[in-house]
């Protein structure tokens, strides 16, 4: 038995070093990430001081074809309870996936432009374009080298973007992705920020294997400036739940002004 093990893992090896960094990327995109999923979200917001600011979240998201269309309802506290984010991430990379964020005080939706993506999502430091899959083939990539984050192999991987406008959408000029090789998930990414010399350093902390999709249940983001640290980003995600009876209807301006 052990000899069997041992000789898959060989053959498991030798096929993904035979893989080229665009069937790795492709790997990434393909990979299985579940249907009809609900979770309740944490964001802890962490001030250079090292100040705390929580805020408690669900979030639902189905798969509309090659479509995913997600929303998040901020549930406290009070400051931002009932605000709402909707996304629709297209498949089709020449087609502009579209946000709306619904704002309480003000009982409104404000429509997501492309030129503001590159913004603070609710005052964290993941932008409005990290709230959705990057497009693959807006970008080249380099294989830079094979390493380890952990006990896990990864490979490292260069992306630049073909085009300004993809650099104006994501305020990211180049980054690098940690790939673990057994899975295929980004554990780490190293982004270059348009934005004044800053970095932003994303850590999966955690990713647990929930109805047999990979899941990363704890991601920290860092936006530094040397070696200071600006600003941290820790999302925490609980009760994850697939393969639930979501309605298409759920995933529209109205619910997100009607809340949950």
């Amino acid at each position: 038995m052990m000899k069997k093990l041992l000789l898959l893992a060989l053959a498991q090896a030798a096929l993904f070093a035979s893989l080229s960094v665009d069937e790795i990327v492709n790997k990434v995109d393909t990979r299985d990430d579940g249907d009809n999923g609900v979770a309740t979200m944490k964001m802890i917001l962490i001030d250079k001081h090292g100040s705390k600011r929580v805020r408690d979240m669900k979030k639902y998201a189905k798969d509309k074809g090659e479509d995913i269309y997600s929303a998040i309802f901020f549930l406290s506290p009070s400051d931002v309870k009932n605000t709402a984010f909707l996304t629709y991430d297209y498949d089709d990379g020449a087609k502009d996936d579209d946000q709306w964020l619904y704002l309480p005080a003000l009982k409104k939706t404000k429509r997501i432009a492309s030129s503001d993506k590159s913004a603070s999502f609710m005052g964290s430091d993941f932008t409005y374009s990290d709230m959705t899959s990057r497009t693959i083939e807006d970008y080249n990539y380099k294989l830079v080298k094979e390493s380890k984050v952990g006990k896990h192999k990864v490979w490292i991987i260069e992306s630049v973007p073909k085009k300004q406008i993809t650099i104006d959408e994501t305020g990211y000029k180049k980054s690098y992705m940690f790939v673990r090789q057994d899975n295929f998930v980004v554990i780490r990414a190293l982004h270059f920020m348009v934005d004044g010399g800053k970095k932003k350093y994303m850590d999966v902390k955690k990713l647990e294997k929930i109805d047999g999709i990979w899941v990363a249940t704890e991601i920290e983001m860092k936006t530094k400036k040397g070696k200071q640290t600006l600003h941290t980003t820790v999302l925490k995600f609980n009760d994850v739940k697939f393969n639930q009876d979501l309605s298409d209807n759920f995933f529209t301006v109205r619910q997100i002004e009607k809340g949950i």
